[in-house]
């Protein structure tokens, strides 16, 4: 176990945290990367039935860092969004024009994490602390470090919060939180079905909520997606409640002649939505990513991508501040990652917070409103293809890890 000094001390080893550790030994930066969990059970079978859209920019990232080849077999492109009230006339169709690539690519969460835990693992430049919990953290001028619970001291030049929507790093430095609860959960699974998905994106709104249908691979000659579908809270218990035979009728019902008849092939999981956003992202020798810096609903699908372009600017910032001589937690490094993520960050942020309070509250928006408003974006070209940028993670200035 490496107990040297590192440049980095990253606090979360998850999809972020870990991406960021890879992307950063790629520009020669070394990490100390400390998760409380096991690997070996967040990458059992049945342990996650989970899956995330990555978008186009967030896809380049991972082909830059290597994690191409592992990755590109398993993942299920985006060809075409399709977004409809109730299957009811008037159906909004995202489709990219020819030559302009998918909309983004679908992967199981499992196999993200096994990519990138088996490319930790073969990286000189992390230390890789696992099932390991931090008593003490701290910051001085001359750099930082992580006391374990084991009695170690890991030390470094930057503290990287990257432990998720509940950060005790980030409760620590104290950043206070623009935050609200949505008063939804979402239930996530994944289903085989009888009739292909076509790699189009359903995403359904129902008086009860969205009901999204994400392609994923087949697997064994069968066809599945991913299931995302949000109900009101004071409702939850009662869906969350029932078989899974129950469950399957209701799913059957909103899914309707779209992909013929469907079977659970992911363990059923659900959790409560809110928005949380910290303008600060930076404070002496700390830098926030993720989700400990910005958590928002699933509606836009854009929550792993925003920390994945956190990542992308924070190593661009700290190998081209080092290669000036600046060490990784100088102040000047971190107010140029900050400066650059603000504006990005608060788009994406406050575009899925309209969307979802427009289209996304269970029973609040008028069926024929939906719609019009719906037929308004199929209407304008530049809305449209502004919807399609942000899918796809490509608008804004893009660091050179999430540029092709």
């Amino acid at each position: 176990m490496d107990n040297t000094t590192r440049d980095l001390v990253i606090l979360g080893g998850g999809l972020v945290g870990m991406t960021l550790a890879l992307a950063a030994a790629r520009q020669g930066i070394t990490s100390h990367v400390i998760d409380r969990a096991d690997p070996a059970e967040l990458t059992a079978e049945g342990a996650d039935g989970r899956a995330s859209a990555i978008s186009t920019a967030s896809w380049n990232l991972f082909a830059n860092i290597g994690l191409a080849p592992a990755l590109e077999p398993l993942g299920c492109p985006i060809d075409a969004i399709a977004v409809t009230d109730q299957m009811k006339p008037g159906r909004l169709d995202f489709r990219p024009e020819p030559g302009e690539g998918s909309l983004g690519r679908m992967f199981a969460n499992r196999d993200i994490r096994l990519a990138l835990f088996e490319a930790a693992r073969n990286e000189p430049n992390i230390a890789w602390h696992t099932a390991a919990t931090v008593i003490d953290r701290d910051r001085g001028p001359h750099g930082v470090s992580a006391t374990l619970a084991d009695g170690r001291v890991l030390k470094g030049s930057l503290l990287v919060g990257a432990e998720g929507r509940q950060s005790p790093t980030r409760e620590d430095a104290g950043f206070k939180l623009a935050q609200w609860d949505y008063h939804h959960r979402a239930m996530v699974t994944a289903l085989y079905h009888e009739k292909p998905h076509d790699n189009v994106a359903w995403e359904i709104f129902y008086p009860a909520g969205p009901f999204a249908l994400l392609p994923l691979l087949d697997e064994n000659g069968r066809h599945r997606s991913a299931l995302v579908w949000t109900v009101a809270e004071e409702d939850a218990k009662a869906w969350t409640g029932l078989s899974d035979r129950a469950f399957l009728a209701e799913v059957q019902k909103r899914v309707g002649p779209i992909f013929g008849t469907v079977e659970l092939c992911a363990p059923r999981m659900s959790y409560p939505l809110s928005f949380q956003h910290t303008a600060r992202i930076v404070e002496d020798r700390l830098a926030l990513v993720g989700d400990a810096a910005h958590g928002m609903h699933p509606i836009a699908g854009q929550g792993l991508n925003l920390g994945l372009r956190d990542v992308g600017v924070l190593v661009e910032v700290l190998a081209e501040g080092m290669r000036l001589g600046l060490e990784p937690g100088d102040a000047q490094v971190l107010k140029r990652y900050e400066q650059w993520r603000s504006v990005d960050a608060v788009t994406v942020m406050a575009a899925t917070d309209t969307i979802t309070r427009l289209f996304g509250v269970p029973g609040k928006l008028p069926s024929l409103v939906r719609r019009a408003g719906m037929g308004a974006i199929q209407r304008t070209p530049a809305l449209k293809k502004w919807f399609m940028d942000e899918a796809r993670g490509m608008s804004g200035k893009l660091p050179a890890l999430l540029q092709g």
